[in-house]
């Protein structure tokens, strides 16, 4: 042992030289692997600058980030630790040009995209319009572009969505934006394509780490290829960590063939398995093992455990969902009288979709408990915060079509709906930005002059925001500048004035001053590239700052480690644990999901796939419940569901008979638990004053 690292662990931490593939099953300790093997290469003489760790979160990166640091200090970071858009960001920036792409490009986020296909499509269906975004970005992940989709097309409606793609590519490059699957796309075409640029690349980094890499699709693996070398080099160094029991996003496009591949592309492969968990207990190991069996495994592997037996897990059964919510919070307050881990936080209730949260949150509000629902609505797409990004999306990139309608109208100008329909007709006929079209000299012979006066007066704003914003650096004067800003637009008088509820408006107008905090601190370098608190870091001018801002899904600040109880979807639940799990709704239809019978289903997933990768990506997706847990583990399933207005007979999912239980040991009524506890806590109280009344005499 070294550095408290097992012989696994060690053999990971240790392989500096060619390609690796650490098997890391769950609670195995791969940040603790991926983090010791950064210092392991810095100690061994490669520069921290060299070292690309890529993940694919920002709060993962965040973790990396800050477990590197207590390693290796200040070094820590130099290393790039950064999501795959990220690093496709920092590629864009550099050598973008190359592509006819400026530096300050803007990113567009899944509305913005919505917004533009609904206008190239000619509909304001916005369901319908999404459904084009998740094929677009299904082909663009599959590396293909609007030509090769439409020459792969299968049929008459592919063949029209290629179409579609096409004219979205036209629009993106006439605003210079591009959407989040382009951040992936786009740095490929680019080292593919210009030599210069990937051997510039390959000699920056050295090793490349890649966390979670299960969760790749084609086109981040054929980036990975061309980063390390692959065909071009013999001495690819690379490591590659990730599980394929736990793979459970191939509705979004990540697939085990990027695993399959990497010992034909890279023969030379070392594969380590880490098959010691460190979180569950061995009872719930087991049923973890069990299910995850009848899967077929591409690098076999059997998690165990030195934690002990601990306690069997559970099968409640309940006869409707309000039923199974009650049992759910009488297995918690029974649980509160006897374990040692008995905080709110402690506890996390998992379910399949989202709609299922309702009759636990019910349930909870009524026994006082406190929670929260993860994976709520961020912080980011509530209106104030998106009214703010445009204006600066528009100042990073004044061709940014979609950041231009919202901050010409937010908070009103004088200009418009139909003042702005008129110079998007012109734009579109000359080929320009609206932004562009706004000075265009003709401009006069489509509008009145008073009209163009007012969208002059716009321009040259937003020229001077643009201006003063280059020239803005350090915190205090990022502060002064957005207050001054917020005070000319009237932005808080807006607020008020949109709002029948002062209350409301006070609210928004809150979360607007926190954000210009937060965006000020990014100037000051106090707040990093991820958006995540950093540390003397280099400051920053505004308009550079302003440019990221699409990269980023919350604010910097951590969550609060609330002592509440967790409610949360299992796709959610990923890389998170808690003592006491509950998997709730594991019925046929829900885990196994069958498409049809949830409300809020994965866009393009389960009604497109293979039954039987169907199946298996459902099986993962139940391992991946259960090891969440580390101490205790109940599954609980009901005997009749809500499907509209009718309660229907359902059974219970297949993977609970998979599990191998103990028939006899794993049946429990939490209610009946609990109330035994509680007499047996008034027997012995009433025992004690008895006592107690007897000394007294």
């Amino acid at each position: 042992m070294s550095d408290g690292l097992n012989t696994a662990q060690l053999d990971a931490v240790n392989h500096l030289r060619g390609p690796c593939l650490v098997l890391a099953g769950a609670g195995s300790g791969k940040t603790r692997v991926i983090t010791h093997k950064i210092a392991r290469l810095i100690r061994a003489g490669l520069a921290p600058q060299r070292i690309a760790a890529i993940t694919f979160t920002n709060k993962a990166a965040a973790e990396m980030r800050e477990r590197a640091a207590a390693l290796i200090g200040r070094d820590a970071k130099k290393v790039r630790v950064c999501t795959f858009h990220a690093l496709g960001v920092q590629i864009l920036r550099e050598d973008g040009a190359h592509l006819g792409l400026k530096p300050q490009f803007s990113i567009l986020d899944a509305d913005d995209v919505v917004g533009i296909l609904k206008d190239c499509g000619g509909t304001t269906d916005a369901a319908t319009a999404r459904r084009w975004a998740w094929g677009i970005s299904r082909w663009k992940n599959e590396g293909l572009n609007a030509e090769r989709a439409a020459a792969a097309a299968r049929d008459e409606s592919e063949r029209q969505l290629a179409a579609l793609m096409a004219r979205y590519e036209e629009r993106l490059a006439a605003y210079q934006s591009i959407d989040f699957d382009d951040l992936i796309g786009w740095p490929l075409k680019l080292l593919r394509d210009h030599a210069e640029v990937r051997h510039k690349w390959q000699a920056a980094i050295r090793h490349v780490l890649v966390d979670e890499y299960q969760d790749t699709n084609a086109s981040q693996y054929e980036l990975l290829k061309l980063l390390v070398g692959h065909g071009e080099r013999e001495d690819a160094h690379f490591t590659a960590v990730g599980d394929d029991d736990q793979s459970i996003y191939g509705w979004r496009g990540a697939t085990l063939d990027n695993l399959k591949k990497l010992p034909e592309d890279f023969p030379a492969l070392r594969v380590i398995k880490l098959e010691q968990n460190y979180r569950s207990t061995s009872a719930i190991l087991r049923a973890a093992n069990n299910v995850i069996g009848p899967n077929p495994k591409l690098f076999p592997k059997t998690l165990f455990s030195e934690l002990g037996e601990g306690e069997p897990v559970r099968v409640v059964d309940a006869d409707h969902e309000e039923h199974e919510a009650e049992r759910a919070v009488a297995r918690i307050l029974s649980l509160r009288e006897t374990s040692p881990q008995r905080q709110w936080r402690d506890f996390a209730i998992l379910y399949r979709a989202n709609h299922m949260a309702k009759p636990f949150e019910k349930a909870l509000r009524r026994a006082n408990i406190p929670y929260k629902v993860s994976g709520g609505t961020s912080f980011f797409d509530r209106a104030e915060i998106r009214d703010l990004c445009a204006w600066f999306r528009l100042w990073a990139n004044e061709d940014d079509d979609p950041a231009f309608l919202r901050a010409a109208t937010t908070p009103k100008r004088g200009i418009g709906h139909q003042t702005l329909a008129t110079l998007g007709e012109f734009a579109s006929r000359y080929r320009l930005s609206l932004f562009a079209a706004l000075f265009s000299g003709s401009l006069s012979t489509v509008l009145s002059p008073r009209s163009v006066a007012t969208l002059h007066e716009f321009g040259r704003t937003v020229n001077d925001l643009q201006h003063r914003a280059r020239h803005t650096t350090g915190r205090e004067a990022a502060r002064a500048f957005l207050d001054d800003w917020l005070q000319a637009i009237g932005y808080e008088r807006f607020l008020y004035d949109s709002e029948d509820s002062e209350a409301v408006a006070a609210a928004r107008w809150g979360n607007v001053i926190d954000f210009c905090d937060w965006m000020a601190q990014r100037c000051g370098g106090e707040v990093d590239d991820d958006g995540l608190p950093g540390a003397g870091g280099e400051a920053k001018n505004l308009l550079e700052v302003a440019q990221t801002l699409a990269l980023l899904s919350t604010l910097s600040e951590r969550e609060q480690d609330r002592d509440v109880v967790t409610l949360s979807t299992l796709h959610a639940a990923k890389g998170l644990e808690w003592p006491h799990v509950q998997l709730v709704g594991v019925n046929e239809g829900l885990l196994p999901f069958k498409p049809g019978d949830a409300d809020d289903a994965e866009p393009g997933g389960a009604a497109a796939a293979d039954l039987a990768q169907r199946i298996q990506e459902e099986r993962r997706l139940m391992y991946v419940g259960i090891t969440r847990a580390q101490r205790t583990l109940s599954v609980s399933y009901t005997r009749r569901r809500k499907k509209g207005r009718e309660s229907v007979p359902v059974q219970p999912s297949r993977f609970i008979a998979e599990m191998a239980l103990d028939a006899q040991t794993t049946r429990e009524d939490p209610r009946e638990k609990l109330k035994a506890l509680r007499e047996e806590f008034a027997r012995r109280a009433q025992l004690q004053a008895q006592a107690k009344a007897s000394a007294a005499r």
